[in-house]
């Protein structure tokens, strides 16, 4: 029987010669972003601002490792561990403290020993393709002070430009912070700050381990303990009645949505963004409330936020008049890259679902705040900030909430995003560019009966040589245009699957037609009845689109 081991590590052990962790080229790609790398140190402060000293969890790690043996191959964890590492380098590069960085840079690279003729080895090895550029650009001392220097475009993986961009982001964070306040973030990552190591020296039992660690519904969720702290308080004559309508709740919207459902509660209810755990902050935020009141909180909680929940996620709202404008609007917000938007909707869904004119205003509002911030690229934490500051409004002032306004800063901002290179920005280009389809097809809430839609180019990224496309435009118009608003539309997948460096007149009658010669969207319409396809064009169209995108969203 293969020997399976589990323990809670602090982070000065997981970063030591107990750990010799190499990354397998079979795992995909260090893939965190700017967004989930500044999370993460928005949590760890969050846990250092408590100052309470409580332990500090990151989860779990899955290694294939031998007791008594070092080499831990990665099974899971290698997100965490990279970006703990480009972080402990930021620290390490920034200190001034000549002891603190010796002692940084030992939990960042295995020091060497004459004695012994070993050479200093560095703790964490990416695969293959990156380990190089992760040991000369973060690993080595001071090399995370130049990063900013390194030409992205220059980089041979997107795994490099991560590691890029998130110790970029991570400094310009942690710069602004004094030698103090940097020695108490590394004084609890080292001490208080936690993953549970899972390793077992087979490699299947690895796979098995990590596969039912992460088989969603099968592990007990938060709502389950919920459920027998609130059902167990009840008498028994109504422990059952009520049991039966919380079980009803859960299969109706599905284990998973269900689950969700106490995270949007939670904030609906605190009006503020989780700093730690929902088994934590639930119970206090929200149960407290109810105490002795279990069945108030089925029946005036639970049930009509399950219903409202169901709503939304199938854009199934109901009334007399209206509820079209309503659910079209649920579509929207529903094609976004988050979810954080959810509380306020469904705060919106529970307390007037009577009233499907003030809904319709309701979520115009929420989705241009929401399209806002996702073309800004605002990251979670101040986006969920941005939320819970909302619902405190509505629950004073409705629809005149300030929070749904944006100062004069945010719409610049908002119209320079939209202006620039939004092909290159890939989880806001489909967004931006169905919304500006919709608006240009004068027909709100249209919808296409495709499964894939594409954003593809006009002028190609990569015009042969000979093509007319280079005798059109300059190397400089083709840098300005090739990926912005203007230059853009909407395929389906066939047409994807065509798609050449062709001329403009061919492009147009292979590529922008459906088969009855009407194209589909009313973004693609507008670039078949061009004769030309020019840099003068391109401005032109660029402002009317632009112009269009700012009458819809008001900026």
């Amino acid at each position: 029987m293969q020997q399976l081991e589990a323990h809670e590590v602090p982070l000065h052990k997981i970063f030591c010669s107990d750990y010799d962790f190499r990354i397998p080229d079979y795992q995909r790609p260090y893939a965190w972003e700017r967004e989930q790398a500044t999370q993460l140190l928005e949590d760890l402060v969050d846990a250092l601002d408590r100052g309470d000293e409580e332990p500090y969890f990151l989860g779990s790690i899955v290694l294939v490792k031998r007791k008594g043996v070092s080499e831990a191959e990665v099974i899971d964890g290698q997100q965490r561990l990279t970006t703990l590492t480009i972080l402990l380098a930021v620290l390490r590069d920034l200190t001034e403290d000549d002891e603190l960085r010796q002692n940084l840079e030992t939990l960042i690279v295995e020091p060497g020993s004459k004695i012994r003729k070993l050479a200093p080895k560095p703790r964490l090895a990416l695969r293959a393709r990156d380990a190089g550029f992760f040991q000369d650009h973060i690993q080595v001392t001071g090399a995370t002070t130049t990063l900013v220097a390194v030409n992205k475009d220059s980089l041979k993986t997107d795994a490099q430009r991560s590691v890029r961009e998130n110790a970029i982001a991570l400094r310009e964070k942690l710069k602004t912070w004094n030698e103090d306040r940097r020695l108490e973030l590394v004084a609890m990552l080292s001490e208080r700050t936690f993953l549970v190591v899972v390793s077992t020296p087979d490699l299947d039992s690895a796979h098995r381990i990590f596969s039912v660690m992460n088989a969603r519904g099968l592990d007990l969720s938060p709502a389950d303990i919920f459920k027998s702290l609130i059902i167990g308080e009840l008498p028994d004559g109504a422990s059952s009645e009520y049991a039966t309508k919380w079980e009803d709740a859960e299969e109706a919207l599905g284990r998973d949505d269900f689950a969700d459902l106490f995270l949007h509660l939670r904030m609906i209810f605190s009006k503020e963004r989780a700093r730690r755990e929902l088994l934590k902050e639930f119970p206090e935020q929200v149960l407290a409330q109810f105490k002795g009141k279990s069945a108030a909180f089925i029946d005036q909680v639970l049930l009509p936020y399950a219903d409202a929940y169901e709503q939304l996620r199938d854009q199934s709202y109901s009334a007399s008049a209206s509820a079209e404008k309503v659910n079209r609007w649920l579509t929207r917000l529903s094609q976004l890259d988050n979810n954080d938007w959810r509380p306020p909707a469904l705060w919106a869904l529970r307390h007037h679902s009577d009233d499907a004119t003030w809904l319709n205003e309701f979520f115009q509002k929420l989705e241009r705040l929401a399209a806002s911030m996702l073309l800004r690229r605002v990251y979670a934490t101040p986006r969920a900030q941005r939320y819970a500051d909302l619902l405190a409004d509505l629950e004073r002032v409705g629809l005149d909430a300030p929070g749904f306004e944006l100062t004069p800063e945010e719409r610049a901002e908002t119209v320079d995003r939209l202006n620039g290179d939004i092909y290159l920005v890939t989880k806001v280009r489909k967004y931006v560019l169905l919304r500006l389809d919709e608006a240009l097809a004068n027909n709100p809430g249209v919808t296409y009966d495709h499964a894939i839609i594409t954003v593809e180019h006009v002028l190609p990224q990569n015009p042969s040589t000979t093509s007319k496309w280079v005798q059109d435009f300059t190397d400089d118009e083709r840098l300005q245009w090739t990926h912005r608003l203007g230059n853009l539309v909407l395929l389906n997948r066939a047409k994807n699957s065509e798609a050449q460096n062709y001329d403009f007149d061919t492009k147009k009658a292979r590529y922008f037609t459906g088969k009855t010669g009407v194209a589909p969207f009313a973004l693609t319409v507008g670039v078949v009845t061009e004769a030309a396809w020019t840099p003068e064009l391109l401005e032109k169209r660029q402002q009317e689109l632009l112009s269009t995108l700012s009458d819809e969203w008001d900026l």
